[in-house]
């Protein structure tokens, strides 16, 4: 397959999260022109900064004149997810050009991660192609959110309430498509069942904050329940070595 069919092939696995993201990306944008701000302005952001969850944030935080490192410190931690997204895609580009792996990682968002990843697994991608494969599921999602956040803006212009429309029931209904592939064993299952409750337990804590120590609770989980699997299959090896 050349470029432009691997390019095509991450565009087709994205359909599924692209529908889901497209109420997301008409809620920003009426939310924009809700809050006073100009169509210009929420283009600027979806086309630059390029990131739903972080441009809500920085978007609220903007309404209420909050200082500029406030909005760059939160909408920083809002996105610190993406550090486990790019470590674990090293492994497939770190072959490639730093140029094509800069571009790649504006381009790296939630749904993304979640399209191209598991072609990995599969055997669909591979170091030679996945780039390609990966590119073409980021400017479908970019497409996407640009010509959503426009419309939306426009619609919020024109049509009063859209923002109070419930609309902003696709980012968890996006998000609940993109966990749920991954839930294959005790270690996924653990992190989310921690997740979960951390999440309600310390949601009353400042600065949503519980958001962030829930995240990182369902981290450790996983991971120490992944490290028990390993050290009961090693120390099965060695009983069935003796």
């Amino acid at each position: 397959m050349n470029a432009f069919q691997n390019a095509q092939r991450g565009a087709l696995a994205s359909i599924p999260m692209i529908i889901g993201g497209i109420p997301f990306g008409l809620l920003f944008g009426s939310l924009a022109a809700a809050n006073g701000l100009s169509i210009w302005f929420a283009i600027a952001m979806s086309s630059i900064v390029f990131a739903g969850s972080a441009q809500f944030v920085a978007l609220g935080l903007i309404a209420v004149d909050a200082p500029l490192w406030v909005i760059v410190l939160t909408t920083f931690v809002v996105n610190l997810r993406h550090i486990l997204y790019a470590a674990d895609l090293l492994r497939f580009v770190k072959h490639l050009p730093i140029r094509l792996r800069l571009f790649m990682g504006f381009g790296l968002i939630d749904e993304t991660y979640a399209a191209v990843r598991p072609m990995y697994d599969m055997g669909s991608a591979n170091k030679s192609n996945g780039h390609q494969v990966y590119i073409g599921s980021f400017l479908s999602f970019y497409f996407m959110w640009n010509v959503t956040t426009i419309v939306g803006a426009l619609a919020g212009e024109f049509i009063p309430g859209i923002s109070e429309w419930g609309l902003e029931f696709a980012m968890v209904a996006t998000f609940i498509g993109i966990v749920t592939p991954y839930l294959r064993n005790v270690s996924y299952w653990g992190a989310f069942a921690v997740a979960i409750v951390a999440s309600i337990a310390l949601k009353d804590m400042p600065n949503h904050l519980g958001l962030i120590v829930a995240t990182l609770l369902a981290v450790l989980a996983g991971y120490c329940l992944d490290r028990m699997k390993i050290n009961s299959t090693q120390a099965g090896v060695a009983n069935d070595d003796c």
